[in-house]
């Protein structure tokens, strides 16, 4: 049976920026949503993240029937998270996906998660459907870094102009374009 992940990002949790409101989308249109909560700041590792994700493979709830869609770091984590696993999806959705940053604040809290591009290519692999929202003006991460992931997983780029990071901050409470790729 199909099912729905929805991954936050560095800073974030199920209740902030357009999560909640693509939750009760999915939910109306009868779709089954999970929306884990990950530890943030000095407890944001890649282990420990990985270790809550790994409650619901364990209980088969990630299969290939399942869509994930990743806000941010999410988007790195899942990808190195199925391919540690070798657990294949059925599509994966990014918004501001992103690999190998550099940020101006503590590089701890994403360098467990990152992959060599090389690792990051065998993506597509386990996931035959792909797509990458991405925008201009993203605060955070470039538009160059934002286009190199997109191509390092052979994703359908979506572009939305003016969109910035798709959090709160840029006006994105609800994210009505990505219903339609749903």
């Amino acid at each position: 049976m199909e099912n729905y992940f929805i991954i936050h990002g560095s800073y974030g949790n199920p209740y902030k920026n357009f999560i909640p409101w693509l939750k009760r989308q999915l939910s109306k249109r009868g779709k089954q949503c999970i929306v884990p909560h990950f530890p943030s700041l000095e407890f944001q590792t890649y282990e420990n993240w990985s270790h809550i994700l790994s409650s619901y493979l364990d209980i088969g709830c990630i299969h290939s029937d399942t869509v994930f869609i990743t806000h941010s770091l999410g988007a790195i984590f899942i990808i190195k998270f199925l391919l540690e696993k070798n657990v294949k999806i059925k599509k994966l959705i990014t918004v501001s996906g992103f690999n190998q940053v550099m940020f101006s604040d503590d590089i701890s809290l994403y360098q467990s998660f990152y992959l060599d591009w090389r690792e990051v290519a065998k993506f597509s692999s386990i996931c035959s459907e792909r797509i990458s929202f991405l925008s201009d003006n993203d605060s955070y991460v470039s538009y160059d870094n934002l286009k190199s992931f997109c191509d390092s997983i052979c994703a359908r780029e979506i572009f939305i102009a003016g969109a910035g990071h798709f959090n709160e901050k840029s006006g994105y409470l609800e994210f009505r374009e990505l219903l339609s790729y749903i």
